[in-house]
């Protein structure tokens, strides 16, 4: 380990892995629907009847929308794409609106709203701009309040909460620029003080949504083991003003023009103890658990910019005629059209599932949560791209370029580039994977013992075995048969019947693979990723189907005009996902997986460099790949000179 602050430290494979598994909430103190489905249980009971807010709940809800609604149809994202800034007035009219204390409890100044409600506002404000979403959400759910209103004492809540919802941006740091989601390797320290009565912060933090015009932040940094106390990675409240930091840099990126998003600096920058979240050696279970709701933020700007996408895909294949008729009924489009509406119903229905999920308290929804941001970053991501496909040139053309021209101006490039990022947002789409992967095969783990362990000796694999077979034998024949076997089950659903029978039948057959793939292995399927990640999609696929399913029957039954059209909607979305997961079973055994993993390791050992040749790359000569911060340099400019 270097003892300069920035130099991310080394870390060993086995400790990197017992740092992130320290880290994880291993109990499962209450039910959890998509845990239960990996296991091949798909208990409908846990998701219908569909949960619904309380009226004073949705009361209140409703009317804040109403306003924030009205607000926003006074604003012209265009704004934002053009100054690559979200205005400052924009910024106190949110706050005037209470925008930044939406979750807030009402006695420290928030408007004490429920997480779906969070999440519609989300939908609203993201579509102004993507990047009103990633503001507002990085403040509240990663930012200062969320982990204050979770871990924080008394003091702690009535110092920074009502700051908070009165308007003071606040950002999360945990990213540095050799560190991303390998904490067992992070640099930053805080160093108690000889006193005992603060922290001295140093380090470099990379990636610092709002950290450019936060007034408070939340740092994640390694206390060093010390008399009085233990030590490990914590979490602290930090003022943004305090002497020793220094924003060095706002990053630009390919979309969302109106992020306040840079590096951070601390040198000596003095915390009071009395800053610090929970104790120390805390501070990465109080990041993933954070997460954990704060995930749902992603599928809430994904939902907006599918309703925007279908909008503008609507619209125009009614109005742009090819060959006598609207390009929306051609067959080719028409496709493409039924995919973006299919899969927003889709969206929409997870979305709303696992917020009133998160509202009702009584089901762990860490695993939802989490199939919730990666299938809708994905989902939507293609929606979008389909989106651009329709529109032709137009689609690629920019919205300033189609308005100097005289035509409407429609950002659809722009939401492609600004929907990009909720693939690596809160956890890249491979991570959630692992991490996904990690919780749904948790039971076979534990059932393996060190069955799965690379470590153990034979004996020790021998005692595992016969605890392993003893699990086995009881939940194997469960799997045999299930209610999705019977012709008749679920019939209160109608049509969408077969469909949660689908759903039913699937799941234990994944959790069937799942098992194969865990025999065949044993300690080497944590190396199997590809394998994991399509048995972690195919999950998410039934629960989007099952979600889709619950939400419709709920539509029908308030509104038997609107159910209708709902039913067809999630049978359209079911009848498209079943392909999907069809395709993904057939890859579990038949893939390219061992050629992959082969032809990569020799490109990486530099076999194919000959390939290469014939370009010219013009990042070549423009600095190293990872800048590692020293003391005494206080900008990007330092840093490069040394390079040079």
């Amino acid at each position: 380990m270097t003892g300069q602050p920035g130099a991310a430290r080394n870390a060993s494979e086995r400790e990197a892995r017992e740092v992130a598994e320290a880290a994880r909430q291993t109990e499962w103190d209450r039910p959890s629907f998509a845990k239960k489905l990996y296991l091949g249980d798909f208990d409908l009971s846990l998701i219908h009847p569909h949960p619904r807010s309380a009226p004073d709940d949705a009361a209140r809800g409703e009317e804040f929308l109403a306003q924030l609604t009205a607000y926003c149809e006074t604003l012209d994202g265009q704004v934002i794409e053009r100054e690559a800034k979200v205005p400052d007035e924009w910024l106190q009219g949110f706050a005037e609106l209470g925008v930044f204390g939406i979750k807030v409890p009402t006695e420290y100044g928030g408007l004490g709203l429920s997480t779906t409600y969070y999440g519609r506002a989300l939908m609203m404000v993201g579509s102004v701009h993507p990047s009103l979403g990633a503001l507002v959400s990085a403040h509240q759910s990663i930012g200062v309040p969320e982990p204050v209103k979770m871990f924080g004492t008394d003091e702690q809540k009535a110092k920074f909460l009502p700051r908070c919802a009165a308007g003071a941006v606040t950002a999360f740091l945990l990213t540095e620029p050799d560190v991303g989601s390998d904490p067992a390797r992070m640099a930053s320290t805080a160093t108690p003080t000889e006193d005992g009565e603060a922290y001295l912060l140093d380090g470099v933090k990379l990636w610092t949504t709002n950290g450019v015009i936060a007034e408070l932040v939340v740092v994640m940094a390694r206390v060093p083991k010390h008399e009085g106390g233990r030590g490990g990675i914590s979490a602290f409240v930090v003022e943004a003003d305090a002497p020793g930091i220094t924003v060095e840099n706002r990053n630009s990126f390919m979309g969302l023009r109106g992020i306040e998003n840079g590096v951070t600096r601390f040198h000596q920058v003095r915390v009071p103890v009395e800053n610090r979240l929970g104790r120390e050696g805390d501070g990465l279970r109080i990041a993933l658990t954070t997460l954990n709701t704060g995930r749902l933020s992603i599928p809430a700007t994904c939902t907006a910019a599918a309703k925007w996408c279908l909008k503008i895909a609507r619209e125009w294949s009614v109005e742009r005629v090819q060959w006598g008729r609207p390009v929306g009924k051609h067959a080719a489009v028409a496709e493409k059209i039924s995919f973006i509406a299919a899969t927003t119903f889709g969206l929409e229905a997870v979305l709303d599932l696992s917020a009133k999920l998160a509202d009702a308290g009584s089901k762990d929804i860490r695993i939802e949560a989490a199939l919730a941001k990666l299938w809708s970053s994905e989902m939507t991501w293609l929606i979008a791209d389909e989106l651009v496909q329709i529109r032709g040139g137009r689609g690629y053309e920019t919205a300033e370029s189609q308005a100097a021209r005289g035509e409407r101006a429609v950002p659809a490039e722009q939401i492609l580039r600004d929907l990009r990022i909720n693939r690596i947002f809160e956890g890249s789409t491979e991570i959630m994977h692992l991490l996904i992967a990690r919780e749904a095969v948790d039971a076979h783990l534990a059932a393996a013992g060190d069955l799965a362990s690379a470590d153990a000796d034979l004996q020790a694999k021998a005692k595992a075995a016969v605890k392993a077979s003893g699990f086995y034998a009881k939940w194997l024949p469960q799997l045999a048969v299930g209610k999705g076997s019977a012709p008749t089950s679920y019939a209160e659903f109608g049509p969408l019947a077969k469909h949660l029978r689908y759903v039913e039948r699937t799941s234990r057959k994944l959790a069937r693979q799942t098992f194969y793939g865990m025999g065949r292995w044993q300690a080497k399927l944590e190396y199997r990723q590809g394998f994991l990640g399509r048995i972690v999609d195919i999950g998410a696929e039934l629960f989007a189907m099952a979600a889709a399913c619950s939400r419709a029957e709920m539509l029908r039954t308030d509104d038997p005009a609107r159910g209708e059209t709902a039913y067809e909607l999630a049978g359209a979305f079911c009848e498209q996902a079943r392909l999907r997961v069809d395709h993904l079973f057939e890859r579990l055994w038949k893939n390219t997986d061992d050629t992959d993993r082969g032809l990569a390791n020799h490109v990486l050992d530099g076999a194919y460099t000959w390939l290469e040749s014939g370009i010219v790359d013009p990042s070549e000569g423009t600095g190293p790949w990872i800048s590692e911060w020293q003391p005494g340099e206080s900008t990007a400019e330092d840093v490069s000179r040394r390079y040079r």
